[in-house]
């Protein structure tokens, strides 16, 4: 059944839908950068959730797109912030406005700091958690987070583990009573109808969702990933600047990942585009995005196994809705 441009159906409805306020359980990753007020807006108006990718970003910036949401009558949405990437007095003054500007929920990401999910949770503050491993997801629960992202290593970008969605998902369920959503590869309805069937109660969507109108990536990194197949990416330590050693991400392969440019650890820095001014260093962990200019074939293309099913750029509305038609079909027609 459609109500207000969203697919509602008993089939994919969780109790984690109620606890985020959305109507079906698909949810927008926190991609820094590229998951925008516009990409969050257009997701949660067809039923969804969205998280703001907020990492490293200037508290007026998360202000303007806080305000940019409200505006649009959304309320319930999430912002992503990474501590272990993040300076710590910016860390500090992200967090001072995300607890002054009442947000409803927060993603955290990579060595959770147990105080700052106490401070979160006093504020009233919803704490999601992604995770890579099952001794993880028991540390974050015993931190306080009370949503789990289980995050397998098909997944684009930052990666923390290093096992198969299908091996990890079921482990985290059977040890938790908190709502786990799943992460990792996922690209169309059928992945999420998969996940559902084996106990998450949503599925985290990040690259079908770059490959939309509405996403602040360039075009030239859409275009890259419409264009790949299955064997396209790569984990890799290439693209390092502004995150932990030995943090890796998944990626398109590209002239970094050939190794075409050399020690990617070399001293020397080289800078390869711009941004409002901000050089953008070969090596660094930034995407291409509208706002910048340079070598975009150099940059860091994320981008999840399930890139080959990413046909097309459409809207995030329509990529959204047909994902929980297709799910809710099968999981429908499996009831039968």
């Amino acid at each position: 059944m459609a109500i207000g441009g969203t697919i509602m159906t008993a089939a994919l409805h969780r109790p984690v839908c109620d606890l985020l306020g959305c109507t079906d359980p698909i949810v927008l990753a926190g991609m820094g950068g590229i998951a925008r007020s516009e990409l969050v807006a257009a997701v949660t108006e067809a039923g969804g959730f969205g998280f703001l990718g907020m990492v490293r970003e200037p508290v007026a910036l998360i202000r303007s797109e806080v305000a940019a949401l409200r505006a649009r009558k959304i309320e319930r949405f999430g912002i992503n912030l990474i501590p272990a990437s993040t300076d710590a007095a910016l860390l500090e003054a992200q967090v001072s406005a995300c607890i002054e500007l009442g947000i409803p929920a927060i993603a955290l990401f990579w060595d959770v700091d147990p105080k700052l999910v106490a401070r979160l949770r006093a504020a009233g503050i919803i704490v999601v958690c992604q995770v890579g491993s099952t001794v993880e997801a028991q540390a974050v629960e015993q931190a306080g987070a009370q949503v789990l992202i289980a995050q397998g290593v098909e997944a684009g970008g930052h990666v923390r583990g290093d096992r198969p969605l299908h091996d990890l998902l079921p482990e985290i369920v059977a040890q938790t009573t908190l709502p786990v959503l799943a992460a990792g590869g996922l690209a169309d309805g059928a992945d999420l109808a998969a996940v559902l069937s084996r106990g998450a109660q949503g599925a985290v969507f990040g690259t079908a969702l770059i490959a939309t109108f509405e996403s602040f990536a360039h075009d030239f990194h859409k275009q890259r990933l419409v264009e790949a197949c299955g064997d396209a990416t790569v984990l890799t330590e290439a693209f390092h600047i502004n995150w932990p050693r030995g943090a890796k991400v998944r990626v398109l392969k590209n002239s970094v990942t050939r190794g075409a440019h050399g020690d990617p650890f070399a001293e020397d820095r080289r800078i390869i585009g711009a941004e409002d001014g901000r050089p953008i260093y070969l090596f660094s962990t930034d995407s291409p995005l509208r706002s910048m200019t340079g070598d975009f074939e150099a940059m860091a293309l994320y981008a999840g196994t399930g890139v080959d099913r990413v046909g097309s750029v459409t809207g995030a509305a329509n990529r959204v809705r047909a994902i929980a038609l297709e799910a809710a079909k099968l999981l429908e027609a499996k009831s039968v």
